[in-house]
């Protein structure tokens, strides 16, 4: 009983293909076991392999797409490794060697919305309730906060404090010349009217 199962986002379409795995009590209708799947992307070659290098695909692109978003920049995957991703050039480089000799690394680059059309396939993937398969993928947790502040440039980091405070001055110093009514000032004299008398 072979599956496959498509997912597709304009620049970006996967292909799964697998098999129920029985040993796990899986039914008819579920995919446990990949047998192969392939990658196609707008201007670069089909892609194919096995479990193992789907599995560094998603392992280098997924954590590395959460962090451009936060404008954090750096190399993810193993660098020796079949996958890994980087930004060169307001380009993102997806760069995939062969275990074989003597072959040269593969390069692909996506502007931003085919990386957003890769990884909206890929968490179709791994969402999948008729994908029975446990990648074992690092859980999302908070990008650490130096991570962050160090990539957010010095005049929007400073910017809105340094506002603020020139903005409190700025009121402190005309509450300061406005002048104060003293509380010694002599009150009006009242008059007081007399009733006519009946």
């Amino acid at each position: 009983m072979k599956h496959s199962f498509h997912y597709e986002h304009a620049a970006a379409r996967l292909m799964i293909e697998g098999l129920p795995d029985y040993s796990l009590g899986h039914d008819d209708a579920v995919l446990g076991i990949v047998s192969g799947w392939s990658l196609t992307l707008v201007g670069a070659p089909e892609l194919e392999g096995k479990r193992e290098h789907l599995l560094a695909l998603m392992e280098a692109v997924l954590p590395y797409s959460r962090y451009v978003l936060s404008g954090v920049d750096g190399v993810f995957g193993d660098v020796t490794g079949p996958v890994s991703i980087q930004k060169i050039d307001n380009k993102h480089v997806i760069s995939l060697r062969s275990s074989k000799e003597g072959i040269e690394p593969l390069q692909i680059m996506l502007d931003d919305a085919e990386l957003s059309d890769l990884v909206r396939c890929l968490d179709d993937l791994r969402f999948d309730p008729r994908i029975m398969i446990s990648w074992n993928l690092p859980r999302d947790q908070p990008l650490p906060r130096n991570h962050v502040v160090g990539n957010i440039p010095l005049a929007q980091r400073f910017g809105v404090p340094l506002l603020g405070t020139s903005f409190f001055a700025l009121i402190a110093s005309f509450l300061l010349i406005v002048p104060i009514p003293s509380g010694n000032e002599a009150s009006p004299p009242q008059t007081i009217k007399s009733l006519p008398n009946k």
